[in-house]
C-alpha cells in the first residue's frame, strides 16, 4: 500500500488497476490490486464506518435473495414430487381399469 489512490481525469470515479486472473483463495482475494485499491481509498477518505455499511446492506440483500431462491427451489422440488405422484396414480388407476375389462 506505498501509493495513493488513482482518481479518474475528472475525479469522479477511482481507477483501479485490474489484474488478468482470479484469485483462488480469500489470501490472495484480499491482496488482489482491485481490493488493495479500494481499502486504500477507504482509509484515506475516513469512510470505514460508511463503506462497513453499505457493505453490509449488500450482505444483507444477498442473504435475502438466496434464502427466497431456496424457497422458491423447494417449492418447485414439491410441486413436481407431487405432480409425478399423481402421474404415477392416474397411471396405476388406468392399469387397474384395464385389467377389469
Amino acid at each position: 500500500m506505498a501509493e495513493k489512490v488513482k482518481l479518474s481525469k475528472d475525479g469522479s470515479s477511482i481507477d483501479f488497476v485490474q489484474s488478468d486472473s482470479l484469485p483462488t483463495s480469500l489470501k490472495k482475494f484480499r491482496q488482489s490490486p482491485e481490493i488493495e485499491g479500494f481499502y486504500r481509498f477507504v482509509f484515506e477518505n475516513d469512510l470505514q464506518k460508511e463503506s462497513f455499511e453499505i457493505l453490509d446492506r449488500i450482505i444483507q440483500i444477498r442473504k435475502t435473495k438466496k434464502a427466497d431462491a431456496k424457497k422458491e427451489a423447494a417449492a418447485a422440488a414439491k410441486e413436481e414430487k407431487a405432480a409425478a405422484a399423481a402421474a404415477a396414480a392416474a397411471a396405476a388407476a388406468k392399469k387397474a381399469k384395464g385389467k377389469k375389462k
